[in-house]
């Protein structure tokens, strides 16, 4: 079809209209977004001469990841929370602030208030028969190489089923989620299991629109990372095991060469005796570099909804009702 409307002085007064521009409340930077956002899907609608059919299908589909309050687990699909990081990094090198542990994306399955330990942990709760013993370990420097001591490395992961505790309401409370201190050499340990990776929910939104895109929606066995110290920039972080068939291929883009880990096998029976474990198991081992800053709001992660950060927020609670 050659009709286009889009750039026509009728169209281009109704979007001004519509993004409250003739208006003197509500606020001037919304405004703008709205009104390029607005302006990007009419033009889109011109271009593509989308029918009413399409139209009304999107809206279905939206209306479907939010019922099911899946937009946090479509984000990461879609590659925005990737870009974020892109931008972020190239904040970062403009600032000259450089070097220290790549980051990489949250994700929507992080629970505030996990249980806090100095120096070890252990993050299961044995009751996962299928769980293989894993040791993972790691020493926390600065970009000059020395430890730092007291740093709070928060960690969380799926157990072998791809499921993450909170969201599976068969796991006990915070299983596999831990917060460790450093201890005077910057090191953390934790006792857990190796994690699997997790596909999203079969016919699901996500699924359908990855789908459409014939892109599969599958993420490797990883593990997260939240690590911070006064005086050194936040790190928000994971890494993925070496080894997975999706560790390249993970439709959330969160794999980075430098955060692929392998998972050594040990079955050394002085090695298993010393770590006081019954069988073998096997070692990850994660060191972590972070950069310096004065600034106190790097210092901290950024906001965003997460589950049981903020128990009276609307958007917390959502960001809790997470289907995966």
């Amino acid at each position: 079809m050659t009709v286009k409307i889009f750039d026509t002085p009728e169209v281009q007064d109704f979007l001004k209209s519509v993004a409250g521009f003739d208006q003197a409340g509500g606020d001037e930077r919304t405004k703008q977004i709205m009104h390029r956002l607005l302006s990007d899907l009419y033009r889109l609608i011109d271009d593509f001469d989308v029918t009413p059919e399409e139209y009304w299908a999107a809206v279905s589909l939206l209306n479907a990841l939010g019922g099911e309050t899946q937009f946090g687990l479509l984000s990461p699909g879609l590659g925005f929370d990737h870009y974020l990081d892109m931008r972020q990094d190239a904040i970062d090198a403009e600032a000259r602030r450089t070097g220290g542990t790549p980051r990489t994306i949250e994700g929507p399955l992080y629970v505030a208030g996990a249980p806090e330990a100095e120096g070890f942990a252990r993050m299961d709760d044995g009751r996962d028969q299928d769980g293989e013993t894993m040791w993972l370990t790691g020493q926390v420097r600065d970009v000059d190489g020395s430890p730092i001591a007291g740093a709070k490395v928060e960690i969380w992961h799926a157990d072998s089923k791809g499921g993450y505790s909170f969201f599976d309401p068969t796991q006990s409370e915070y299983n596999l989620r831990r917060t460790i201190v450093t201890d005077g050499e910057g090191r953390y340990t934790a006792r857990s299991i190796i994690p699997s990776g997790y596909g999203v929910p079969e016919g699901a939104p996500t699924d359908q629109v990855l789908k459409a895109l014939g892109r599969h929606g599958e993420r490797p066995a990883h593990i997260h990372y939240f690590i911070s110290a006064p005086g050194h920039q936040h790190l928000t972080t994971q890494i993925n095991l070496a080894g997975d068939a999706y560790t390249w291929d993970d439709f959330a883009f969160a794999t980075r060469e430098e955060l692929v880990v392998p998972a050594h096998r040990i079955e050394d029976r002085a090695e298993i005796a010393r770590r006081e474990l019954d069988g073998p198991f096997s070692e990850v081992v994660f060191d972590i570099e972070l950069a310096r800053t004065e600034a106190p709001e790097l210092q901290v992660r950024h906001k965003r909804p997460r589950a049981k950060e903020d128990e009276q927020d609307q958007a917390s609670r959502l960001a809790g009702a997470a289907k995966v």
